[in-house]
């Protein structure tokens, strides 16, 4: 598949999928947790389900491995990895701080991935080599410097719950401005130039694998906790590749 058929494909599924968290934004929710006591809404499932009906539909032979309903197994080397709420919490308590997170990988490889806002119908897609918001090609702003720098991170309290904190907190404070913009919204902010770092200790596949064609189309650097391959890991760091490796050593236990 080329990126002009995964850009056009994306565009048309986000048009409908924002008719569907629009409608269920700051409405009375059923909220329901999971094993793993994350929440879940039916906006959650109806844009995954959407989704999956869309790439079976478009794409015979392709996969689909989703946060809500699990894998539907294809006959083709590519596959579709979405998350349809990241940042459910955002979601039910009324902050547009929340995206769609859409992969499409290749022999277990991501080759395009898409970030959508919408809320705000921000869109940033990527191949790895060049990446864009709504259609206007982004990049990494300059950042030289921790001291000059905006940290971001999911949950503040995520370091201290997965990893050994005093390295974070060194980061945090070495920073010029730490945040809670999260969630895919922080790495959208930094893939467009109005962030620099980004990092959660935690994650997800379906988190994880739409972040890296998109920031290192727009020249990020990405990596788990500790430097290793985002693809095999269960966290993400992001940064320009001026910075990325003093967070590296100052994130090592």
């Amino acid at each position: 598949m080329d990126f002009p058929t995964f850009r056009d494909f994306v565009i048309r599924f986000t048009g409908q999928s924002r008719m569907i968290a629009r409608k269920y934004f700051r409405t009375p929710l059923n909220v329901v947790s999971k094993e793993d006591l994350s929440p879940v809404t039916i906006a959650d499932r109806e844009i995954e389900e959407l989704f999956r009906n869309e790439v079976l539909r478009k794409f015979p032979g392709h996969g689909v491995f989703g946060e809500e309903f699990g894998e539907i197994k294809g006959s083709s080397p590519y596959y579709w990895v979405i998350d349809p709420i990241d940042g459910t919490k955002s979601f039910i308590h009324g902050t547009p701080l929340f995206c769609t997170l859409i992969a499409l990988m290749k022999d277990d490889e991501p080759v395009f991935g898409a970030i959508h806002n919408p809320i705000l119908d921000d869109l940033v897609i990527g191949d790895g080599t060049v990446s864009y918001h709504n259609g206007n090609r982004v990049s990494l702003r300059p950042c030289a410097a921790l001291s000059e720098a905006t940290l971001l991170t999911t949950d503040p309290l995520g370091p201290e719950k997965y990893r050994e904190p005093k390295g974070f907190e060194q980061l945090a404070k070495a920073c010029k401005l730490y945040r809670s913009w999260g969630d895919a919204y922080g790495y959208f902010l930094v893939s467009t130039g109005f962030a620099d770092i980004m990092i959660d200790p935690k994650m997800s596949k379906w988190d994880i694998m739409a972040l890296i064609p998109v920031i290192k189309g727009a020249g990020g650097i990405i990596t788990d906790y500790y430097g290793g391959d985002p693809v095999k890991g269960d966290s993400i760091v992001v940064s320009n590749p001026a910075i990325h490796n003093e967070i590296l050593s100052i994130l090592k236990p």
